[in-house]
């Protein structure tokens, strides 16, 4: 079987065949070279260009518009619109890691294994270039052809909601601002941190595939349980290397985090809750063989990462599985508080 090239015709792809949404590896290379070729569009080359396209292009899973196109195509859409549709979530995604590593906010120096973009061109340009980064992805996806117009003002709707005051940066304000907070404001705050740009990847595949209600519910489920879990897992990196996180070690010290608030064990139970809701909820929308859940499934595997908390994943699943044998219910969501 050979690997499809795709094909660029202005702002789409003109063909995406199986092949390449059955290599991961093949589909993160299309949209590294599709969010290149959106960032060179107007030939600028100064530094507040490379700031956006060392931001946008530096080494990352792709995790949020792999999420858009492998969810799309698991119920069964193809639309040319799809990758420009996973381009603009990302671009949200890397202008919010520029904001974030900025010394009023987290203060981070390394993003992804090199200097963060504030220490590469300065505050000014790592703040000018987010909100140009902002601004193309919402230029990109009001643009993207094969989409009737009121799909179109949904999808940018979304998009605006995830990341306004009530979105990504009520999250970034409550991590700054919240001081000690409990359980269950934490993972709210994870939520509006991780979850949503997990939510509005899955919340656009939706939309574009004109998906029924109950299987958007399911995906948006599916997020908010894979957001926890990155989240906690991000946690439990903290203390590590900073030559294998890539990021600055320890910066989770004195703050709010389920870990610290909860201990490692609870956190650990807790983990291990997310994963086995997040793969329910995903399983439920997509279907037991999709391509988003083997995905999914693969990022919490690499490195070793999941096997550490393998036991308490068995644990959750033999509990519920007891639980709702005894009571002939079907499988109740695992909550986190």
């Amino acid at each position: 079987m050979t690997t499809a090239t795709p094909r660029y015709d202005g702002l789409r792809l003109k063909k995406f065949d199986d092949a390449v949404f059955d290599d991961i590896d093949t589909l993160r290379s299309a949209i590294d070279d599709r969010i290149e070729q959106l960032l060179s569009a107007n030939g600028q080359s100064d530094s507040l260009a490379k700031a956006m396209r060392t931001s946008a292009l530096s080494a990352g899973k792709r995790m949020r518009p792999l999420l858009v196109m492998l969810v799309a195509r698991d119920l069964g859409c193809a639309s040319p619109a799809l990758i420009d549709v996973a381009c603009s979530v990302e671009l949200v995604h890397a202008a919010s890691l520029i904001l974030d590593d900025l010394p009023c906010m987290d203060d981070a120096s390394l993003r992804r294994g090199k200097p963060a973009i504030h220490v590469q061109f300065g505050e000014d340009v790592a703040i000018l270039a987010s909100v140009a980064l902002l601004s193309r992805a919402f230029g990109v996806l009001s643009q993207a052809q094969d989409i009737q117009p009121a799909t179109r003002a949904r999808l940018v709707a979304t998009l605006a909601q995830t990341v306004g005051e009530q979105g990504l940066v009520r999250g970034q304000f409550e991590d700054l601002h919240g001081g000690a907070r409990s359980p269950e404001a934490i993972a709210t705050t994870n939520e509006l941190k991780t979850g949503l740009l997990l939510g509005v990847a899955v919340d656009m595949a939706a939309i574009i595939c004109h998906a029924s209600e109950e299987v958007a519910q399911q995906l948006r489920a599916f997020a908010l349980a894979a957001g926890q879990a990155f989240q906690i897992k991000d946690d439990f990196l903290d203390g590590k290397d900073s030559a294998v996180t890539g990021k600055d070690s320890g910066k989770d010290v004195g703050k709010a985090t389920l870990i610290n608030t909860l201990g490692r064990d609870e956190a650990k139970r807790r983990l291990a809750a997310c994963l086995l809701e997040a793969d329910r909820c995903l399983g439920a929308a997509v279907g037991a063989n999709g391509r988003t859940r083997h995905f999914v499934s693969q990022l919490f595997a690499k490195e070793g990462k999941a096997r550490r908390f393998a036991p308490e994943l068995a644990k959750a699943r033999e509990s519920r599985e007891s639980r709702d044998s005894r009571h002939g219910a079907p499988l109740a969501e695992l909550r986190l508080s």
